[in-house]
């Protein structure tokens, strides 16, 4: 255990602080698109228009996250449940499988709880409620079947995508594009979360923990489908490996496919934990 946390605690430290990222980039989204008293709900009063707009920046910023450096070295699961349906499929051993997973919980409450810190009363309002992720009016029923769908088409997406070389580099781009997608169309019915630290991260401020068994049961349910179906159709080792974006200079720390670690030792050296500005710094150079 203590050898594996000290070969690969770079990539613990980059999932959580890419959840914490992304659950701070949405409360900033939310905020300027749904609270009273920010003009944008006023010029925009249709609800459907503005979530589209939401949907579309936080599809951006994961793709941000996806193809950044740090995306790019640990993956960018950013998900316990991506990376409990990878573990499924052979990809990541045990101990990373543990760490990631609670990386992804205590990123993601640093990170909503740090948003809590920066605006106050505005993320307590009841127009933004903590970003919670609960049942819309169809009750839970409805929303477990609507998170189900939504984390069996997203994970499908990236087996399919990953593992197909031509498609493999616009993984993130795909997986953008759905999230912004469900936020879109789906949020009604239960919030688009498809991630249990996601709702955690926003159940414990906001001590809202209304059928909190639907997030940690739906998503697990159908991304596990997802993998089963794709074994099915192509294969268990038609998995290459459990990075979304896999073509690059940054080390591999799973099960993968493409090299063999006894022909290529170089994925047991660590990379350098790159800071906050050099990630940014580097994301939008590779932007341009």
């Amino acid at each position: 255990m203590m050898q594996t946390l000290r070969k690969h605690y770079p990539e613990y430290l980059m999932e959580a602080a890419g959840l914490g990222i992304f659950l701070i980039s949405a409360v900033v989204v939310t905020t300027l698109l749904q609270h009273p008293a920010s003009p944008i709900p006023q010029a925009i009063s249709d609800p459907l228009l503005r979530r589209f707009i939401i949907g579309v920046a936080m599809g951006l910023i994961a793709i941000c996250i996806i193809y950044s450096p740090w995306g790019k070295q640990s993956g960018a699961h950013l998900n316990p449940v991506v990376t409990f349906t990878f573990f499924r499929l052979g990809k990541i051993q045990p101990w990373d499988v543990i760490f990631y997973i609670l990386a992804h919980f205590i990123g993601g409450l640093l990170g909503l709880l740090f948003a809590v810190v920066v605006f106050k009363d505005a993320v307590s309002n009841p127009s933004i409620n903590y970003i919670v992720t609960i049942p819309g009016a169809g009750g839970a029923g409805v929303a477990f079947l609507a998170e189900l769908v939504i984390s069996f088409g997203v994970m499908l997406m990236i087996l399919f995508a990953s593992n197909t070389p031509k498609l493999a580099p616009f993984t993130g781009i795909f997986a953008g594009v759905m999230i912004a997608t469900y936020i879109t169309v789906e949020a009604p019915l239960s919030g688009t979360s498809m991630n249990p630290a996601r709702t955690l991260a926003s159940a414990i401020p906001s001590h809202n923990w209304t059928a909190i068994w639907v997030y940690f049961t739906a998503p697990l349910l159908g991304m596990l489908l997802a993998a089963e179906l794709y074994i099915r159709l192509k294969g268990k080792r038609a998995v290459r490996c459990a990075k979304l974006h896999h073509h690059n200079n940054k080390r591999c720390i799973f099960r993968c496919g493409y090299r063999h670690p006894e022909v290529d030792k170089r994925w047991l050296l660590s990379d350098k934990l790159p800071n906050p500005l050099e990630m940014v710094t580097s994301m939008l150079f590779e932007m341009k």
